[in-house]
């Protein structure tokens, strides 16, 4: 598939997404029919790390739930 930088840059969403699910294998971006760029599936990405990214790093009070009984009959 072959697309013009202002239809890739209009539908740049989509395109990735034909890209993901396998609909497409590559797109081709074309300025003035020649082509300059080329989209493809990039698996070597490495995963992000947010999940645990402060682990070990932040330490709570020793006291900070004392006052749950307390917060708790509050909000009933």
């Amino acid at each position: 598939m072959q697309v013009n930088i202002l239809e890739a840059k209009t539908n740049l969403s989509q395109l990735v997404k034909l890209i993901e699910t396998g609909q497409e294998d590559s797109i081709i971006i074309a300025r003035y029919g020649k082509p300059v760029a080329k989209l493809v599936l990039y698996n070597d990405v490495p995963a992000g790390r947010r999940i645990g990214i402060a682990k070990g790093k932040l330490k709570s009070p020793a006291d900070l739930n004392q006052y749950n009984d307390e917060i708790t009959a509050m909000l009933g």
